[in-house]
């Protein structure tokens, strides 16, 4: 479980990105983080795992605090925080299956990962989930020979491989094709059904976050303004978290295509 305890980001210039922020967020709960562009969703991510430091509050997993942990203690701690990104974070001039078992360079020795030998059970698991996610004929591609969609499912192989507690997802649909997007969405959400594992997925699109996630929880100016259901984001919720907008027409979109989904699931 993860657990937020009124985490504060204030930066030297005095902007405050987050204020007092708390939640939790248990095992197997997929959780989306909405709000407009400086609200504070990439920061809440990156805090959780120090990529960004926070100013104020604590950070626990699974009851162990993050932090006010040494750079050693934290290295051995983000292995159980796996991070996927919006721009996929691949070596280009690698393989998929190099890119996937970078997941792993936390766990092995300087040499073996200097000269990319990783145990066989690495690579045997390496494998598995890129079958799992239907890459597995493109194992020896490299990453700039895929497409977006591809490419973000070597990106969250990647995070998996590492063996982790909590998923961090940072806009993983933002430069994808609707169905493509979709598709994403759905994979991350059934893989942490498979793995009970907790995630928190950054996103701006008010409909994939509704169609996918359990909850969603609003930012506005670094504070959190709704914390609930899918179903709970009213026309008044979204104008708190976004402002004044004709949301009526988003919320009818989402019933239509809630609609479409049971009937196409019905026709399988």
């Amino acid at each position: 479980m993860l657990r937020i305890e009124n985490l504060t980001k204030r930066y030297k210039t005095g902007d405050t990105a987050l204020k007092s922020v708390s939640m939790e967020i248990p095992k197997g709960q997929v959780l989306a983080l909405i709000g407009p562009s400086g609200a504070g969703k990439s920061t809440l991510i990156r805090c959780v795992n120090r990529l960004v430091e926070p100013t104020e509050g604590k950070t626990y997993l699974d009851g162990l605090e993050l932090t006010d942990l040494s750079s050693g203690e934290l290295r051995k701690a983000r292995r159980r925080m796996g991070m996927i990104f919006q721009e996929y974070a691949l070596v280009e001039r690698l393989s998929v299956m190099e890119n996937v078992l970078s997941g792993r360079l936390g766990y092995v020795s300087f040499w073996r990962s200097f000269t990319r030998h990783f145990p066989q059970e690495d690579v045997t698991e390496a494998y598995r989930l890129l079958e799992r996610v239907g890459l597995d004929h493109m194992a020896d591609k490299r990453a700039d020979e895929l497409s977006g969609g591809q490419r973000q499912r070597v990106g969250i192989c990647r995070a998996l491989i590492q063996n982790p507690a909590l998923l961090l997802v940072d806009e993983p649909t933002a430069s994808l094709d609707p169905k493509t997007s979709r598709q994403i969405m759905r994979l991350i959400c059934e893989l942490c059904a498979e793995r009970d594992l907790a995630a928190i997925i950054n996103i701006h699109d008010v409909l994939l976050a509704q169609m996918f996630a359990r909850r969603i929880v609003g930012l506005q100016l670094g504070e959190i303004v709704y914390d609930g259901e899918p179903d709970g984001l009213t026309a008044e919720k979204l104008t708190l978290i976004y402002g004044e907008e004709d949301w009526e027409a988003t919320i009818e979109k989402v019933d239509d295509e809630d609609a479409i989904d049971v009937e196409l699931e019905g026709a399988l």
